[in-house]
């Protein structure tokens, strides 16, 4: 696939827009993500395909229940350092970060947005990844009644506003030390993940938040919120009760040809490893330093 191609939100039109709008009540989002836009703007039969097939593991309370572990996982983790210590997750009021109140609660609002798509698209990631490659998704169905009762009308309900995000060319220059050190945290080349590009819209924060959070992404505390989530994720597909049929075997019956197959596959094996693995568990971080945390506790 082109990666360099997307189909957005505005532009969709028909059966296309009804699917991002459906992804968006699905993932309780005002965001349609990258992964998305540019399947669809590649191979939109397959997009269609695949979210008929994958839609059901996102719907039952397990899932609910998996969403709220996760960002408890990466925040507990976080918290565990001793207020005084030097690389301590911070928190911000807006005069701290030079923003005015508007500005301040546009950014909580978009910050909300990523803290509820993070477990999401971690799933996401993890059950196409293993389905295109005819590796096992809910082998092992949990029993209890969770597994199939409806996810809480409640949770994440009305969480969030649309992300805007800049263009990499127009990130300010200022914040290029900023950018480098992001980039080299994560393992990227040159590309900036949306989070980023988003909060270069606020450089005054972007730049403090990251000076101060970066001592504390570098330490054992993050790599143990990444190796916990990593396994609660990887926990939840073993156990859903619903298994996508997206085997290339499936695949092939569905009419779907080789080029089309493997370039699913390679697409989605990229996202489930690599930089990512750091990029989502850091989202529910960010979150928390403008206190726009969702819930924590277990359903």
């Amino acid at each position: 696939m082109d990666t360099d191609e997307q189909l957005h939100e505005l532009d969709a039109r028909g059966w296309r827009r009804g699917l991002y709008a459906d992804v968006k009540r699905t993932f309780r989002a005002p965001i349609v993500n990258w992964i998305f836009r540019t399947t669809m703007a590649n191979e939109p039969a397959f997009l269609r395909h695949a979210w008929g097939q994958v839609k059901p593991v996102f719907q039952t309370r397990a899932f609910a229940r998996l969403t709220v572990r996760y960002r408890d996982a990466v925040l507990e983790a976080m918290d565990d350092a001793e207020p005084s210590a030097e690389d301590a997750l911070a928190t911000y009021r807006p005069g701290d970060v030079g923003l005015e109140p508007a500005a301040y609660r546009e950014l909580r609002g978009q910050l909300a947005t990523y803290d509820v798509v993070a477990p999401r698209l971690a799933v996401l990631f993890e059950t196409m990844d293993r389905a295109l490659h005819d590796e096992p998704v809910g082998h092992a169905p949990a029993e209890d009644r969770a597994a199939t009762e409806p996810f809480p009308d409640w949770l994440d309900a009305d969480r969030g506003r649309a992300p805007t995000l800049l263009d990499a060319e127009d990130v300010p220059d200022s914040l290029s030390d900023t950018v480098d050190a992001v980039q080299t945290f994560h393992g990227f080349d040159d590309q900036l993940p949306s989070i980023y590009r988003t909060l270069a819209q606020w450089p005054s924060f972007f730049e403090r938040m990251w000076a101060d959070t970066e001592p504390r992404l570098e330490s054992d505390a993050f790599e143990t919120a990444c190796e916990r989530t990593d396994d609660l994720v990887s926990s939840f597909v073993d156990t859903t009760p619903y298994r996508p049929r997206l085997a290339p075997a499936d695949l092939e019956r569905a009419g779907f040809d080789d080029e089309t197959i493997s370039s699913a596959q390679a697409l989605f094996r990229q996202f489930n490893g690599g930089p990512v693995q750091t990029v989502l568990p850091g989202l529910p971080v960010f979150a928390a330093t403008v206190g726009a945390s969702g819930e924590r506790d277990l359903l």
